[in-house]
């Protein structure tokens, strides 16, 4: 790994990090600064390597979920209603990206699609926002409405579309509280994160296209800084900001379609 891979896989492991927890969906940023390093490091990242590096950080994210959520998901156990739930939840995201894996795959590469997107994650997060009720504790939610939120987190499947950011809005919207929609939706992206990791990673396991090392070193990274962005989010849902990311999620979007739209 030379120095610019270094430094490319550095700032991309921080921005997974960062925005795989605070719902201004992930996938669009490491699009974006994946193209603006190519550019500024005079770098051409193929179709496969930006998969393999998206692949491994959301590795790195996914076991930072999975130290934060241990609890939570141990009680799993015993918690039979609970995980009942979960896999409700995740059947939509299931057989919808396994039956469109190809299609999603291509929109990955659209910074267009992205800014688009973008706008969708800023509408679900005032909406969320502003139709919250406050009524359900996770282990009082039934199984429609696990599956409602499960279908928000299919939507997060398109490029811009905030993972996070459509299943907490989904959760608030079916009656959640906000500790529980935030908590429901990390348990729910256990098995979806986790699923893509291992499909993924047993698809590209003879590419090789980018080192070992490179992809452990953005894994460590996006963990690492996931552990902080995460206990942060928590913190700003319970206080009723969201719609800060909203406005950030419009103003990004705008700056990117009209950057694609300008001749």
């Amino acid at each position: 790994m030379d120095g610019a891979q270094l430094w490319q896989t550095l700032i991309q492991g921080v921005v997974q990090g960062i925005t795989e927890f605070l719902p201004i969906s992930s996938k669009s940023h490491l699009i974006l600064v994946g193209s603006l390093l190519d550019r500024w490091f005079g770098t051409s990242s193929t179709a496969t390597e930006t998969v393999e590096l998206i692949v491994g950080l959301h590795l790195g994210t996914l076991v930072a979920t999975i130290v934060v959520y241990w609890k939570e998901l141990w009680s799993l156990r015993t918690r039979h209603r609970l995980l009942l739930n979960v896999i409700v939840g995740s059947i939509p995201v299931a057989i919808v990206g396994l039956a469109f894996k190809d299609w999603f795959e291509q929109t990955l590469v659209s910074p267009f699609l992205v800014g688009l997107g973008l706008f969708v994650t800023a509408w679900f997060l005032f909406a969320g926002q502003r139709l919250e009720v406050n009524l359900l504790e996770m282990d009082q939610m039934k199984w429609p409405h696990a599956l409602k939120v499960g279908c928000f987190q299919t939507l997060a499947l398109f490029p811009g579309i905030s993972r996070s950011g459509s299943t907490i809005a989904g959760g608030l919207m079916v009656g959640l509280t906000r500790q529980a929609a935030t908590t429901f939706s990390f348990l729910l992206s256990v098995p979806a994160v986790g699923g893509v990791v291992l499909l993924k990673g047993i698809a590209l396991r003879h590419s090789n296209s980018l080192a070992i090392g490179q992809l452990l070193f953005g894994a460590v990274i996006s963990f690492a800084v996931g552990i902080v962005a995460l206990r942060f989010l928590i913190r700003i849902v319970t206080q009723r900001k969201l719609h800060w990311f909203a406005w950030y999620c419009l103003l990004l979007g705008t700056v990117v379609t009209a950057w694609q739209l300008w001749p």
